[in-house]
């Protein structure tokens, strides 16, 4: 899998690609990240990448030469290499970023992520180069870079060979439409607190039955609009009417 990542502030990426399991899959080469500036590829002395918008108001516009330059270069190397670029800029006004996005972005071999800042990108940006727009969530940070960093490491997950444990993605919160229940390890007893009995029983059957119980559970407590969507079986289902009732009987609903 082969990321690109345009931006301005290549620095902002130097730490956050060595660290951890995408940090050790970048080293193994089953993930390749390449950052561009975009300032490389100015025409100016000054270097410029930003300019005043055409109609007044606050703020400077990302302009669209040095940009769509470093998006037909990459284009260029990643069609050499026999992969097929595909362009995406991170911006608020972008479909939200969920584990089935992340699943789909998964499955192309090469993703070029632009980084916009100030008050955004020239609008020919999009309308020459971008092939899907990408939020990650309902906020406005300061620039593209930390949602870059999000989709490489999110997306990183799911390529062969980048966890140890091959199930690890597909049960973790959102992978099955439904939040993850909760892990234990040593010490057995802290703080008074013990660890579920069910899950020191060796009985697989029972502990499956509980974790699934549990993530029925937290999903319905913390995120119930997941529940609309989720794929239930008819066991998920009774367990859900009794989890249901049981919060009825604690909130001391008839």
């Amino acid at each position: 899998m082969r990321f690109d990542i345009l931006t301005i502030f290549p620095s902002f990426f130097e730490s956050p690609l060595k660290c951890g399991v995408l940090g050790k899959a970048i080293e193994r080469g089953i993930v390749r990240v390449g950052v561009h500036d975009i300032r490389g590829y100015t025409s100016d002395r000054h270097r410029t990448t930003d300019d005043y918008p055409y109609g007044g108001g606050e703020g400077m516009v990302m302009k669209v030469e040095p940009i769509f330059r470093a998006v037909e270069k990459v284009k260029e190397e990643v069609t050499r290499e026999g992969l097929r670029p595909w362009v995406i800029l991170l911006t608020p006004q972008g479909q939200p970023l969920r584990q089935e996005k992340v699943i789909e972005l998964a499955n192309r071999d090469h993703l070029a992520l632009i980084c916009g800042r100030y008050e955004g990108v020239d609008e020919r940006v999009r309308e020459l180069v971008v092939d899907e727009e990408i939020s990650i969530g309902d906020y406005i940070l300061s620039g593209g870079e930390a949602a870059a960093l999000v989709v490489v490491d999110a997306v990183s997950r799911l390529v062969r060979g980048v966890l140890g444990c091959g199930r690890s993605p597909l049960e973790e919160s959102f992978s099955t439409g439904l939040l993850e229940y909760p892990h234990y390890t040593r010490p057995r007893v802290f703080m008074g607190l013990e660890v579920p009995e069910v899950l020191l029983s060796g009985n697989h059957g029972e502990i499956a039955r509980w974790r699934r119980y549990q993530a029925l559970k937290r999903t319905y407590e913390r995120r119930p609009d997941l529940l609309e969507k989720a794929s239930l079986s008819e066991e998920d289902l009774r367990m859900l009417e009794e989890i249901k009732k049981d919060r009825e009987d604690k909130d001391g609903h008839p």
